[in-house]
This record gives C-alpha cells, structure tokens and sequence, in this order.
C-alpha cells in the first residue's frame, strides 16, 4: 500500500473546480507533516499549503486563499484540496506530500511523495 495516494485530477474549462484527495498511510496521517505542491510544465515545485492534523494549517500560499480550501477526514486518513475558480495557471501536477521534520510551516524537506495526479484547465 502506498503511503499516499492522490486521486481526483482531470480537465475542466477556467472557472471551474476540483476537489483533490491525498489518502495516506494511518501512521504517516497521525504523525507526520502533510503538505500540498504543484508543479506545473517548465516551472519548479512550489508548495501551497502545509498542515498537521493535530494543529490545522500552518501555511497556505497567499495567491490561493480564498479559492482553494483543505479539509480532512480524519476517519479515512484523507485530505481534501478543494480547488474553486480555476484558472490556465492553475494547471500542474499536483502531490501530497509528508515530513516529519519541523518546522512544519516550512515547505521543504518533504521526503515522502505520492504520485501525483493531473490538473489541467482549459475552454
């Protein structure tokens, strides 16, 4: 079983919405610093938000507040990136990620990684 698993990319046209799922392990869920990044073509890595379950978030990348959101769900060890008001530049893979290093509102050092899943926006 992977340790975290993204699901729920796809294509919708500007405007539009996605809510992204980050599955992982109970342990890692529990313990660890979970994080969202993207990384959209010919550009580096950036991360969007950091969290622990146990604290909430500890950052959000300020271009995003007020059109993506995260939530969980703490009885499916699941986070949620609710993503509203897409646009081109949103387009990206986009990963959950996990540390257990601090501080947590630090967006680097992230060492465990899912696979990414794929958003693409476009009329």
């Amino acid at each position: 079983q992977a340790q975290l698993e993204e699901s729920g990319g796809g294509s919708v046209p500007p405007g539009g919405s996605l809510r992204l799922s980050c599955v992982a392990s109970k342990y890692i869920y529990d313990n660890y610093c979970l994080g969202w990044f993207r990384q959209a073509p010919g550009k580096e890595r950036e991360g969007l938000v950091t969290l622990r379950i146990t604290r909430g978030i500890l950052y959000i990348d300020d271009s995003l507040k007020g059109r993506f959101t995260v939530f969980q769900e703490n009885g499916k060890n699941t986070l949620y990136l609710q993503m509203d008001n897409l646009t081109p530049e949103d387009t990206a893979m986009y990963y959950c990620a996990a540390k257990q290093t601090s501080p947590c509102s630090d967006t680097t050092q992230f060492d465990v990684w899912g696979q990414g899943t794929q958003v693409t926006i476009s009329s």
